[in-house]
């Protein structure tokens, strides 16, 4: 399941969906409006595999690395968010649930860098894969 934070605007959302790409937002379809950082970390590891979408750089954090689900810090425009989580679930290394799980990831439009669940040290790549 991909959850989109609050901070995401409603028609990024919509955006996704139109690409037919299913998404939940928090407040609006799944969770409770005002979610703490905290509250939310909790939230996800009873939901099934999950794939969180953020603009908020607090969950680009190695040790909240966890296998039951994939955080993803998007360092970009509020407005490119939809395109950017596109490009994200169709790139080669995170293309799958199964590739996504464990990781926290930051993607921007220069590469992504992530840290992986019981992995040591951030790695790199780049969006030409």
């Amino acid at each position: 399941m991909n959850i989109l934070d609050e901070n995401i605007p409603r028609n990024q959302r919509y955006l996704l969906k139109s690409w037919r790409i299913r998404v939940r937002q928090i407040g609006q379809d799944i969770g409770r409006r005002g979610m703490q950082d905290d509250s939310i970390i909790s939230f996800l590891r009873q939901q099934r595999r999950s794939t969180f979408f953020t603009r908020d750089d607090h969950f680009y954090k190695s040790h909240l690395c966890h296998r039951a689900y994939c955080l993803v810090y998007m360092a970009v425009e509020k407005y490119e968010a939809a395109t950017f989580a596109r490009r994200l679930l169709r790139h080669p290394e995170f293309n799958s649930q199964a590739k996504r799980m464990g990781k926290v990831v930051r993607i921007s439009d220069a590469r992504i860098s992530f840290w992986r669940f019981h992995a040591g040290g951030e790695k790199h790549t780049d969006w030409r894969r």
